[in-house]
């Protein structure tokens, strides 16, 4: 059980992020302070230092530009990784920038997990990317699938908790395609944070 005096990181993109710059409490108004108050309410006797390193339009290059920053200096306990979004949507909505393929997504992404497990005792946490509109054939949908594989894979070679995100919200819309969980295709309304952090919980055996 995570426990006071434990430190807690959550890193990724906007949706991790989620206007925590503007907060006076800096964990934002999505999925984070949604677990962070579940965790309040379920563990009164004390729960661990949440920390929230979300920065809107980072893709897995930008998280390793910051990671001995904002997580290996911190030492956390847990860190928690949602990314790969951007990585995607980018080649959607802005084709001619330098793009992060699933090749170049994979190997990054495995450096900074090989980090973590060299420099701290951390749990790490890794965190499917989400969707990309809620029409589960979108093409961005499509895309996301090597990044979600490689992700799973990851999971399995360092030992984290896998939080199926992507699984649970096509679910969701395979039952309910009328639902809106994103305002916008990728940035999450009250029900998509809500159900991203039912899912974290779930995975990490909180709910």
């Amino acid at each position: 059980m995570m426990k006071s005096g434990e430190r807690l990181i959550f890193i990724g993109d906007s949706i991790t992020d989620c206007g925590r710059n503007t907060d006076s409490e800096k964990i934002g108004d999505g999925y984070v302070r949604i677990i962070r108050d579940h965790l309040r309410l379920r563990q009164p006797e004390g729960i661990p230092d949440i920390i929230n390193k979300g920065i809107s339009g980072n893709r897995i290059t930008d998280l390793a530009d910051r990671w001995e920053k904002d997580v290996l200096a911190l030492n956390p306990d847990y860190v928690s990784i949602s990314i790969g979004i951007n990585d995607v949507w980018r080649q959607l909505d802005n084709p001619n920038m330098n793009q992060v393929y699933p090749g170049e997504f994979e190997k990054i992404y495995q450096k900074l997990l090989s980090l973590v497990k060299v420099k701290t005792n951390a749990q790490i946490i890794i965190m499917e990317p989400t969707i990309i509109e809620e029409n589960i054939e979108s093409e961005g949908n499509r895309k996301l699938q090597p990044y979600i594989d490689i992700v799973r894979r990851l999971a399995v070679t360092f030992n984290g908790v896998l939080v199926p995100e992507h699984q649970c919200f096509i679910a969701v819309l395979k039952k309910h395609p009328e639902y809106k969980l994103t305002t916008d295709g990728v940035h999450m309304n009250s029900t998509g944070n809500l159900l991203m952090a039912r899912t974290w919980l779930r995975a990490n055996g909180l709910e």
